[in-house]
């Protein structure tokens, strides 16, 4: 499923920072956003756009040149990304319910994304990392994108009452790659895209050394792992690798269309001689609010003691849930 970038939400309070005359902090769902006071009101609707939103070159966004231009690829926009004011992180931008078509009723949920034009901001990948398409991320396959845990404000009380205890794994900022083996075809996927293997391929390169086609064909099923691949040439490698690897965190069974639970996924990894990402807690029982949670992604990475991790992420031992919760730490560094 597509991200909805850009959504019809329920303001559900404006407060005010302490020492700001000219602006005031809004709250939608779990996000905090910076905007101009008196702009909005508690309990109306406006248009949310998240970050990593990228908009169009039109009027209404000119606003937005000084501290957003940006180009992806030979696209002109403007990227909205994690900022601090005045003290106040601010995650996004609110925009009044007059950037839509006036002819139309508009409810709190719409996506309005393709509406005002806005893409997902994809910052330049490598030659080495993009490869060559064979074609479209496959269909009998899932994404690995999950959800922000500031999404799910509703989900998240239903979560608590579950009583459920969690695992929680460190994100890592690398390159999600999937590997799989599909009615005796293996392939290699990049985020978005299969890619046909080369010698110069990063993620090729990966799979070759760690000889995952074979370990794969030795499950006699259809079958995908996915993880992340870090080191060197990829995200500037944060944690200071020689080469480059891949530590997983999904094991999918393509025919049943179903993610291994959490210990038959790491008994499978250690019989293959495969790193899992690291693991944080095995029985974690999810705090009071999701602000506790949003501290707690911060923090060191387990594979690099000098480097911030990216942040975490919890899920249920049969992977009915899951989310992921990003360090604002992070993001503010993020360029």
């Amino acid at each position: 499923m597509e991200r909805k970038l850009a959504t019809v939400q329920i303001i559900s309070e404006i407060n005010t920072i302490e020492g700001a005359d000219m602006i005031e902090v809004a709250t939608v769902k779990s996000w905090k956003l910076v905007c101009k006071k008196g702009e909005f009101a508690a309990g109306t609707k406006a248009v949310y756009c998240e970050i990593d939103s990228f908009l169009p070159l039109k009027p209404e966004f000119e606003f937005l040149r000084r501290t957003s231009y940006k180009k992806m690829g030979n696209t002109e926009g403007f990227r909205l990304r994690t900022v601090k004011m005045r003290g106040q992180v601010s995650q996004g931008l609110l925009l009044p319910m007059s950037v839509l078509p006036a002819n139309r009723k508009f409810e709190p949920g719409d996506d309005v994304t393709e509406l005002l034009g806005i893409l997902k901001y994809e910052p330049p990948v490598p030659a080495q990392l993009a490869g060559i398409m064979r074609g479209g991320f496959p269909s009998f396959l899932q994404k690995t994108d999950e959800e922000r845990i500031q999404n799910l404000t509703g989900e998240y009380e239903a979560y608590k009452l579950k009583g459920e205890k969690y695992y929680v794994t460190e994100k890592l900022d690398g390159s999600s790659v999937t590997f799989y083996l599909q009615n005796d075809l293996f392939s290699v996927c990049s985020r978005n895209l299969d890619l046909l293997e080369t010698e110069d391929n990063t993620l090729w390169k990966v799979a070759r050394s760690l000889d995952i086609e074979n370990k794969l064909r030795g499950l006699n099923k259809n079958f995908a792992l996915q993880g992340e691949c870090i080191g060197e040439g990829v995200q500037g490698n944060p944690y200071k690798l020689r080469g480059q690897t891949v530590h997983f965190f999904n094991a999918f069974d393509t025919d049943k269309r179903m993610h291994l639970g959490f210990e038959e996924f790491i008994g499978l990894a250690a019989s293959l001689s495969l790193q899992t990402v690291p693991v944080l807690a095995t029985a974690f029982t999810l705090p009071a609010t999701i602000d506790e949670l949003l501290q707690m992604a911060d923090g060191k990475s387990a594979l690099n003691s000098a480097t911030d991790r990216e942040g975490i992420v919890i899920r249920s031992h049969n992977r009915d849930v899951s989310f992921k919760v990003i360090s604002n730490k992070f993001l503010l560094n993020e360029k």
